[in-house]
């Protein structure tokens, strides 16, 4: 067996034992109301089985890291498949450290979550290693992503922290103006989490039954010269063409109840790479995310947020506040070298120039800004509680557009990141 091999079988592994994980976090959370024995005693039983299945989870995920790396001779995280998944491993070991320091169980239910998500999310992308671009040869490959996605992850545990304060202390049954806008709020929240669970949905949905659709476009680039140049390029889709390419014609295309053309074209204006495909992506998440969510609610005929909140009650929400700060704490210098500092000093190796308002660049400089106000506004302004946490969310959505938003949405200098 190969080193490859064992990194996949470790790859899925880490994924099982972290959804296993969860729903012991789950039995150990909610289980305290129905269990014929002491509370106390029953989370702490189902505490230690769901840390230690945990830690088996992130053990796989570092073998997965170590055998990769073994087999391509660089650290995986030069594409999107290879980030996200590390990223979901530092969440898993920002989770661990902080658990270890607070002894929090209930973290476990909304952190892990989120490391299972950005996992399925990574295995949309292709997973094939491929040889680096020279760009990426570099030692700051290493220092610059690793230490972004360090101090994300700490983002992620603060996140976490912050929404479970959130759902501890907004009053779901107050009828008041402010009541509202906070429980509309967290629906929000939830909505956003789930918009992302579409995305994985439809992709792996339509990838299971083969779809495909075929266009070809006819692209017209002008060099220094003033002359055109003019292309014809296949642009595949895996999901139902919502939305064509700009200038292009069909191929081929399986219907899809009934759909057996894209409903219109892209606009001319939106010229990034693949910007049709990516554009299509976007709208099958948000038609995926929409139903998700109102099946959900369907069938629990409440807002979600109330139906998570009741898990919380007897736990210290000053707690969850110090534990969101802490994270966000660490995280944050540990970002600022990564994304910054360190990438400016990439970005002058590999293109010579330390800043080149690039997307993905200008992004990570508002998350930066972003954090920085958040540590202002708790240090010196007295932001804590409610205020904190509902900063702490916002960040962390933020970060995932930074992520998630810019590669699907935005073309780049970073898109060798790009997508299936």
């Amino acid at each position: 067996m190969s080193l490859l091999e064992i990194s996949r079988y470790a790859f899925v592994t880490a994924f099982y034992l972290y959804c296993g994980a969860f729903i012991f976090y789950v039995i150990a959370v909610t289980g305290r109301t129905w269990s014929n024995r002491d509370p106390k005693q029953h989370e702490r039983k189902w505490g230690k089985i769901s840390f230690t299945t945990s830690t088996l989870g992130l053990i796989a995920h570092l073998i997965y890291c170590g055998t990769r790396w073994g087999y391509s001779g660089h650290i995986p995280v030069s594409n999107m498949y290879e980030f996200m998944t590390f990223l979901s491993m530092m969440i898993m070991t920002a989770f661990t450290i902080i658990f270890l320091i607070y002894r929090k169980i209930l973290l476990g239910m909304f952190a892990l979550p989120i490391a299972i998500i950005i996992m399925a999310y990574a295995a949309v992308f292709p997973q094939d290693v491929q040889p680096l671009i020279p760009s990426l040869r570099s030692i700051w490959l290493y220092i610059h992503v690793t230490l972004a996605a360090v101090g994300e992850s700490f983002f992620a545990v603060g996140f976490a922290a912050g929404f479970m304060y959130l759902l501890r202390t907004v009053d779901f049954n107050g009828t008041d103006k402010l009541a509202r806008r906070q429980k509309w709020w967290v629906e929000f929240t939830m909505f956003s989490i789930i918009i992302v669970l579409g995305f994985i949905i439809s992709v792996f949905a339509f990838r299971a039954s083969g779809y495909e659709a075929v266009f070809t476009q006819n692209t017209t680039t002008i060099d220094s010269q003033v002359e055109q140049n003019s292309t014809i390029d296949n642009e595949v889709y895996k999901l139902p063409p919502i939305v064509a390419p700009y200038n292009s014609q069909i191929e081929s295309i399986q219907p899809f109840l009934g759909m057996d053309k894209p409903w219109f074209e892209a606009p001319s204006w939106m010229n990034g790479a693949h910007a049709g495909r990516k554009f299509n992506t976007v709208i099958w998440a948000v038609l995926t995310g929409v139903l998700l969510y109102v099946i959900l609610r369907l069938v629990s005929r409440r807002p979600l947020g109330k139906v998570l909140a009741p898990t919380l009650n007897g736990i210290d929400p000053d707690d969850l506040d110090e534990i969101s700060y802490r994270a966000i704490a660490i995280g944050f210098p540990i970002f600022t070298l990564g994304a910054l500092v360190f990438a400016m000093i990439w970005a002058q190796q590999a293109w010579g120039r330390f800043w080149g308002w690039d997307p993905k660049e200008v992004w990570a400089l508002i998350t930066w800004l972003y954090y920085s106000a958040y540590l202002h506004l708790r240090l010196s302004r007295g932001f804590q509680g409610r205020q904190a946490s509902w900063l702490a969310v916002i960040g962390f959505l933020v970060v995932m557009f930074t992520l998630v938003g810019v590669n699907l949405i935005i073309a780049g200098l970073h898109s060798y990141a790009g997508t299936d």
